[in-house]
């Protein structure tokens, strides 16, 4: 995706994060290993997360996040803390795949991924990843859709567990992804990011990429707004949206369409048309470094009537030009403010 990280949790998780369960019927497709004990299980899958697992049976699906203590609630909540392992901790890297083309990977990335005992990620963001990486790994753990909470707990269980485990995912770590989850999981297990020497390997997140495919529209103050509704509520968006689009910064637009959030897009669209002109120029990309990218400037007044084309979806990033902006062959400019002091 050309998004840092999808929020969309539209979908069940079969994901088994490493934590300790009670009473539960709980499903595991993914053969997780790292590394710690369980007793009184059934389990396909021969899961052995680091944590005291007691009384499960894993034959159904589990909720998206952590573990629970109920089949019917879906609160996310850490099972193992620090007392549940007896090994030398290991190391736990977040690390930023780009834009999801080996040749986007930094090379830190690369060497990261090549010395991680255990990858970690989401399905997607796994099979962007170089086979030459993977197939050297002692083991690949994803999960679908919705399992953020779930795979990075099962990333710090391992950790613990005496593993140097990577997490991954698109973009840079630090933008709309998992690196500050990771850091407030291990607190709340008790756990120190010293303990594990907790490091974040960086990424080019989707703004950059997609403002390189764009042209130079982002060479002056710029912010980043994402649509999804999932963690923060739609009118706290809006009200962001208010005051970046009043003032005159470049706007990415993350996460902006999907079938459950034609409104949020719709209202967006709004709100920008209510501080700036019909005509400021608007880029979309779809699916940067990808197989199936497209590439598109048009004006602002044009960008709802897209909300239902194929070119904007979760994948896509949209990049809102200033008073400033203007096209030219073709690419978007936003100036930086060198005409001011300089002839040429």
């Amino acid at each position: 995706m050309s998004t840092d990280t999808n929020t969309d949790a539209d979908d069940e998780s079969t994901s088994n994060c490493g934590a300790s369960t009670t009473d539960t019927e709980t499903e595991s497709s993914s053969g997780s290993k790292c590394g710690g004990s369980s007793s009184e299980t059934t389990d396909d899958s021969s899961s052995k997360c680091g944590a005291s697992s007691s009384s499960s049976s894993s034959s159904s699906s589990s909720k998206c996040g952590a573990s629970s203590s109920d089949d019917e609630s879906n609160e996310q909540e850490v099972g193992a803390t620090i007392e549940d392992f007896d090994a030398e901790p290991g190391q736990l890297i977040a690390v930023g795949l780009g834009p999801g083309h080996p040749e986007g990977m930094t090379k830190r990335a690369k060497d990261a991924l090549h010395e991680a005992d255990h990858i970690v990620g989401y399905t997607t963001y796994i099979e962007l990843i170089p086979d030459e990486i993977t197939e050297q790994a002692d083991d690949i753990y994803d999960t679908p859709m919705c399992g953020e909470v779930s795979r990075t707990e099962e990333s710090i269980d391992r950790a613990l567990a005496g593993n140097d485990v990577a997490i991954v995912g698109s973009g840079d770590p630090n933008v709309y992804a998992l690196a500050g989850l990771a850091l407030e999981i291990l607190e709340s297990k008790g756990a120190t990011a010293s303990m594990v020497d907790f490091e974040v390997v960086p990424g080019v997140p989707a703004a950059q990429s997609c403002g390189a495919r764009l042209g130079a529209p982002l060479v002056n103050d710029t912010v980043s707004v994402s649509l999804s509704d999932h963690l923060v509520p739609m009118p706290e968006i809006e009200s962001r949206l208010h005051s970046v689009a009043s003032e005159n910064f470049t706007i990415t637009i993350y996460n902006p369409w999907s079938r459950k959030r034609r409104e949020n897009f719709e209202k967006c669209c709004e709100i920008l048309l209510t501080h700036r002109d019909e005509d400021t120029p608007v880029g979309i990309v779809h699916g940067a470094g990808r197989e199936d990218e497209q590439v598109m400037i048009t004006e602002l007044s044009e960008l709802e009537e897209l909300g239902e084309s194929e070119i904007i979806d979760m994948t896509t990033t949209i990049v809102v030009g200033t008073e400033d902006t203007y096209v030219w062959d073709d690419r978007m400019v936003t100036p930086r403010g060198y005409e001011t002091k300089y002839d040429y």
